[in-house]
């Protein structure tokens, strides 16, 4: 069996050289890279082939994190976060500190605290947010388990992390969520 730590240690080699990891998350098996690397990310579209314009997720370790990536991180966003057991991924206005061809065209992020230990390591280790896609083809179903990724993205990534590919247990996106401008809950993706 592969060791829990070297799949770390390969994953931030990989991630540092602006590579691409194929990653279990608290959710489903994404598609992951630096989310400061613009070269990283462009790559991450290409495989997907998915145009530039359609946002991805980022990932970070902790709440305080959020503040590094977003200008107006509206307090009761964290209040709602606390409160909620299902992953879930927020919306936030006015990204920074991320890969210019990350952030949407209104200048928003969506960002999810990971509770995934693994995750949790690599984004520490890293010192930077993941990148989190689901790891399919755009217009194709997002895989519920390992066994159900394409070859495609498989070959696609440079490193596929061995932590968790032998389980079937079928796993769901997240939830998405944004606050209008009102401070209104918008639910995209209950």
């Amino acid at each position: 069996m592969f060791a829990y730590e070297e799949d770390i240690q390969a994953c931030i080699h990989a991630l540092q050289k602006g590579e691409l990891i194929l990653y279990p998350t608290d959710t489903v098996w994404g598609i992951g890279c630096d989310a400061t690397n613009e070269a990283a990310v462009a790559k991450v579209f290409a495989l997907k082939q998915r145009i530039d314009t359609k946002a991805m997720i980022i990932l970070v370790e902790e709440e305080q994190s959020i503040l590094n990536y977003v200008q107006d991180a509206q307090l009761q966003v964290f209040d709602y976060i606390k409160g909620i057991h299902k992953p879930t991924t927020v919306i936030y206005q006015k990204a920074k500190n991320l890969a210019k061809n990350l952030i949407a065209a209104d200048e928003s992020i969506a960002i999810r605290i990971t509770k995934d230990p693994f995750c949790k390591t690599i984004i520490k280790q890293l010192g930077q947010p993941l990148v989190s896609t689901s790891a399919n083809i755009s217009g194709y179903p997002t895989p519920l388990c390992f066994q159900d990724i394409s070859l495609d993205i498989i070959e696609g990534v440079d490193y596929v992390v061995k932590h968790r590919q032998e389980d079937t247990e079928l796993q769901q996106p997240s939830s998405i969520v944004k606050w209008n401008e009102n401070g209104e809950l918008i639910i995209i993706r209950p």
